[in-house]
């Protein structure tokens, strides 16, 4: 195996693929970067066996500047390797396997040489068939991810709730996400998708992260594949595969209210400025609880909270439509503020049935398609 490549493109690939790299691995191949090349490509791939990124490097690609002498394999350590060519001092780099599995790597006056693995041993992509794809926008899928991988649970004691649930039903994506204290639902209506595609999938929220940070304002579509128990996304040159997570989603859609005794509109962005200095007192009391209070009589909004230890604030909120009963309630400021950023700069109603009850925020221009749901602190 012998290639030349222009050592800056060629790290923005590795940085990729590293992505999927983790140093703490039951299997330990799974720390190297896997490189295959051909007389015209070169493929690195990188998996912890929760994700796999591939990434494909084309010869016709004048960026790259690849020049192949010989075809190979080989999986090197991945962050040595990394860090090795982030450092060399040419434009260039060459990369060479010579004897066995030693690879030489020069750059300019720099040359080092590191011994790589067989790469016939790193675990083989599962296949995935073609006949269950759909494409989606890149900006549509990000938003998606963004709006609901928030509400996905950090606990380990359900572990099905550490994921985003996607269905697909004529036509509709639908994506929940809860922790059980909260909750994010996304649909999006898909245009020219063949209406016999259904899927029913859990993919974890972490997958979904790493996923959305790739995906580059340059890539207009994502195309999806689905199979039993993985899914494949591919865009640009990457290949990027999660497992799915196993199990029932638990039934969601009975959770969000369809009534409310008390509504508020306000703007999403001034609301988390709000809340934001309102919990800089509550992050500092036991309970950490901002309390919401609405006069709809008075046209009144007001949230306050209080730390025993150093003091209370109180401040208006600014409202464009308030109706209902009063109401006193008091949740978490940290779910509030995750909320109301995945609203942007929106208009948001807030919908209340009780002090008690789970409260629903929606954006007033689509009250269909978006909700967040979030279940109110008991503080007496």
């Amino acid at each position: 195996m012998n290639f030349t490549i222009n050592r800056t493109a060629f790290i923005n690939q590795l940085n990729n693929v590293l992505r999927a790299i983790s140093s703490k691995t039951t299997i330990p191949i799974l720390t190297g970067l896997k490189m295959v090349v051909d007389t015209d490509r070169i493929v690195l791939t990188g998996s912890n066996s929760d994700i796999t990124i591939e990434s494909v490097i084309d010869a016709s690609d004048e960026d790259y500047g690849l020049t192949v002498k010989e075809a190979g394999a080989i999986v090197l350590p991945a962050r040595f390797f990394s860090e090795i060519v982030k450092k060399l001092p040419d434009k260039q780099v060459t990369i060479e396997v010579t004897s066995v599995f030693q690879t030489d790597i020069t750059s300019g006056t720099a040359k080092f040489q590191i011994n790589g693995q067989d790469a016939s041993n790193f675990p083989h992509l599962p296949e995935i068939e073609s006949d269950n794809t759909i494409t989606l926008p890149t900006d549509v899928l990000k938003e998606v991810i963004r709006q609901t991988v928030i509400a996905v649970s950090k606990q380990e004691s359900r572990p099905i709730l550490a994921g985003v649930h996607f269905t697909l039903k004529d036509g509709l994506l639908t994506a929940v996400a809860t922790d059980s204290h909260r909750l994010a639902q996304r649909k999006v209506a898909l245009e020219n998708v063949d209406s016999s595609i259904n899927f029913d999938i859990i993919i974890p929220g972490k997958s979904l992260d790493e996923l959305s940070g790739m995906m580059g304002d340059g890539i207009e579509d994502v195309k999806v594949q689905v199979s039993e128990n993985q899914v494949l996304f591919i865009f640009g040159n990457t290949h990027f595969y999660s497992r799915l997570l196993e199990g029932n989603y638990p039934e969601t859609s009975q959770l969000i209210p369809t009534t409310s005794d008390t509504t508020v509109e306000v703007e999403a962005g001034t609301f988390l400025s709000s809340i934001d200095r309102a919990s800089l007192l509550s992050h500092e009391s036991r309970n950490d609880v901002v309390k919401l209070t609405i006069q709809p009589a008075n046209q009144r909004v007001k949230i306050s909270s209080d730390s025993p230890d150093i003091g209370t604030v109180e401040e208006e909120v600014a409202t464009t439509a308030l109706e209902g009963q009063d109401l006193e309630i008091s949740f978490n400021p940290n779910y509030m503020k995750d909320a109301l950023r995945s609203f942007g700069q929106s208009t948001i109603r807030i919908s209340f049935t009780s002090a008690l009850r789970p409260f629903t925020l929606v954006p007033t221009e689509d009250t269909e398609n978006f909700v967040h749901l979030i279940t109110p602190v008991r503080t007496f």
